[in-house]
């Protein structure tokens, strides 16, 4: 039945103009022509230039880059309009956006870590949370690699929660300290000293935690 798309297709009024620009400035590979059209490796996707007489409806392509702003303004160079410039959006992404000569946008996007949004996101937590507690584990998950950052948060949450909701009173900075060990693996929880220690919380008080399985 259905085994997927072949191609997206791009009108365009000036074939080797379009395929310069796709090829010549955005460096991908232009893997067959013919008659009316070329087609072009993306990485991702083939892309199908198609010659037409007129443009009856303009397309958007979202391109992933590893910098906007020098892309952006490569393209710039390169004779397209720009549509809005580069800008960092709540969803964690970069993102600027150009139209070729064609009317076609052509969205630059790449995905940001909290550290390059520089914003710290609320934490997943449902019960109650003195400010000092929530505060103290901002600043202890600020330690942990961008990339697992997320992960982390809802897991160690979740655990802290677990304990308080055990000792029946909200979190606690004692909870806190001793949910933030026992939510890593224990094989990784070697890299916890520094960050505690950072904080003036001697990591032998909590050697039961480091313990647990």
């Amino acid at each position: 039945m259905f085994f997927g798309i072949s191609h997206l297709v791009v009108p365009v009024t000036q074939l080797e103009r379009s395929s310069a620009l796709w090829c010549d400035v955005m460096g991908f590979a232009a893997v067959q022509r013919g008659d009316g059209f070329v087609d072009i490796d993306t990485g991702s996707a083939s892309l199908r230039l198609l010659q037409v007489q007129a443009i009856e409806a303009p397309v958007a392509l979202r391109l992933q880059v590893g910098d906007v702003p020098q892309s952006y303004q490569a393209l710039l160079a390169a004779g397209m309009a720009s549509r809005y410039a580069p800008v960092k959006t709540p969803q964690l992404e970069e993102m600027a956006c150009v139209t070729d000569a064609d009317g076609h946008a052509i969205i630059l996007w790449r995905a940001l870590t909290e550290d390059e949004w520089g914003f710290v996101p609320e934490l997943p937590k449902q019960g109650e949370w003195p400010a000092e507690a929530e505060d103290l584990l901002k600043r202890l998950l600020a330690h942990v690699p961008a990339l697992f950052r997320m992960l982390a948060r809802r897991k160690t949450t979740r655990v802290i929660e677990q304990l308080a909701q055990e000792a029946q009173r909200p979190v606690t900075r004692e909870l806190v300290i001793k949910g933030y060990i026992t939510a890593s693996a224990k094989i990784t929880r070697f890299r916890l000293v520094e960050p505690l220690r950072a904080e003036g919380i001697n990591p032998a008080d909590y050697q039961a935690e480091f313990d647990y399985e």
